[in-house]
């Protein structure tokens, strides 16, 4: 047993003041009932801290959830496209159309390691405005191809440019506590839903009116007017979007901003963007890594193809293809409802993996009902039901992930890793759903894929639980102290004050 064990950890400031700051963020509402040193005594004035809340969500949720927005509608505008006549024009098979789904996820992949962990190096607002620029106009350009080829290499492109946004939940870490963070993540994400069902009536209002303007069809349309619209709004993200806490430059006082500091440290976040590539596979190591990534490929395949085929599955119903593009809608409302449905409960109750399991149960019925009902009023609500269950995957895996993952180059190489393992099952996912009307098979293996799930966020939830016991037991060994001597950068949540949340 350690003699020298103290009650200080000797580490930079930036990183974590105090062992308050480190021991179980399972449960940061009673860090403030940690009793303090005198010469650490802290008092934040509640007023503060609220103004400071208040002016981060003014600042940063609706430029980030309006950058998602943009990013979900030039990931789904195909779907849309689809039953708009670009299939017929393009003489497209299903397999064309299925390739073309999957071509955008493969470059998605490719670029998503450098697209998240060069977020601090090439400053958020300025990554984020260029990609939104270069997808913008890629989309807009799409209105000119002639063949499947060329759309394939215009889908590799774009998927390519908005890899470079998905780092947007690691972005919001940089400024929210644990407690705030899935309730953001929830608004962020809620607006890609939203963007869903935005297609849907963009789509609708395409096909009924402009469909033969200037001599062209609506899916011509569809990708003129949402690649516009992103290039424009690049600019606002471009000046306005904050960078970084340590950078912030104007909106905030002195005083806010050194608060803003502190609350970052409180996240386990440090101002050291250098990349420590050596850290980048060692995640790979860790069980509980892999029991995230189980649980994420399976939310990828049943959301990615839910998106992608989701008009085709309800024109599969019965209803034409005009109301099918409308009906789209109530299906991406009912997701972002369950977005904030359930994000909400995960922040209130602290009990990630319990409510990350309520969350997919539906999905699970939803998908048997879809299998085995044939009645199309009651296939359209079990879709309804699979969008509100399955929506939330991503934002309370990837929130739950950040809390249980830190130090920057750890951290930052999860959040990628939680989205190129997961493309590779979404990928699956578009060249599953090829059996029009019912997908059958599609669905089938969505069901699959929902019970890994549940099965997967119980083990995970019992696993953490297991190294917060471990580290308990041996909170005074030699081992952890030879471990406090080594900084968040170099073990991350290894560390034996640190403990997870599950």
């Amino acid at each position: 047993m350690a003699s020298n064990s103290t009650d200080k950890i000797e580490v930079d400031p930036v990183e974590y003041r105090d062992p308050s700051r480190l021991l179980q963020t399972a449960t940061p509402s009673s860090q403030g009932d940690i009793v303090k040193d005198d010469d650490e005594e802290e008092e934040v004035d509640p007023k503060l801290a609220r103004r400071v809340k208040w002016k981060l969500d003014l600042f940063i949720l609706p430029l980030m959830a309006s950058v998602y927005f943009f990013a979900t509608m030039g990931k789904s505008d195909l779907g849309n496209a689809k039953i708009a006549g670009l299939s017929e024009e393009l003489n497209l098979s299903p397999g064309d159309y299925s390739n073309a789904a999957t071509i955008f996820l493969v470059s998605t992949i490719i670029f998503q390691l450098p697209g998240t962990l060069l977020i601090k190096k090439m400053h958020p607002n300025r990554q984020f405005a260029a990609a939104m620029l270069t997808w913008g106009f890629l989309t807009a350009m799409t209105l000119l191809v002639h063949n499947s080829g060329e759309l394939l290499a215009l889908r590799f492109l774009i998927g390519g440019a908005e890899a470079f946004v998905q780092g947007g939940v690691f972005y919001l870490s940089f400024w929210y506590e644990y407690s705030e963070y899935a309730t953001r993540g929830a608004i962020v994400s809620g607006m890609s839903t939203l963007a869903g069902a935005f297609n849907g009536l963009i789509a609708y209002a395409i096909v009924k009116d402009l469909d033969g303007a200037n001599g062209w069809r609506a899916w011509r349309w569809i990708f003129l007017i949402e690649g516009i619209v992103p290039i424009t709004f690049s600019f606002i993200v471009l000046f306005f979007l904050p960078s970084s806490p340590s950078h912030l430059r104007w909106g905030f006082s002195e005083e806010e901003k050194k608060h803003i500091i502190q609350r970052s440290a409180r996240a386990h976040n440090t101002a050291e963007p250098r990349i420590r590539y050596g850290q980048i596979w060692k995640v790979m190591l860790d069980l509980h890594f892999w029991l995230f990534i189980l649980i994420s490929c399976g939310g990828s395949f049943c959301q990615s193809s839910l998106s992608n085929f989701l008009p085709d599955l309800i024109a599969g119903f019965g209803y034409d293809d005009v109301n099918a593009q409308l009906f789209t809608t109530i299906v991406y409302v009912c997701g972002c409802v369950g977005i904030l449905f359930f994000s909400r409960i995960a922040d209130k109750t602290n009990a990630r993996g319990l409510t990350m399991a309520a969350s997919t149960v539906g999905a699970v019925i939803g998908y048997a009902i879809l299998i085995w009902v044939k009645h199309r009023d009651v296939r359209f609500a079990a879709t309804c039901l699979v969008a509100f269950s399955i929506f939330p995957n991503s934002v309370l895996q990837l929130t739950w992930g950040t809390m249980s993952f830190i130090g920057y180059t750890r951290r930052g190489s999860v959040l990628a890793f939680f989205n190129i393992f997961p493309h590779l099952f979404a990928i699956s996912g578009n060249q599953a759903y090829q059996d029009p009307p019912y997908y059958s098979i599609g669905n089938a293996s969505a069901l699959g894929m929902s019970i890994m799930m549940l099965v997967s966020s119980l083990i995970l939830r019992w696993y953490l639980g297991y190294l917060n016991n471990k580290k308990k037991a041996n909170q005074f060994s030699q081992h952890a102290a030879d471990m406090r001597e080594m900084s968040i950068e170099e073990i991350g949540d290894h560390h034996p004050d640190f403990f997870y949340t599950t």
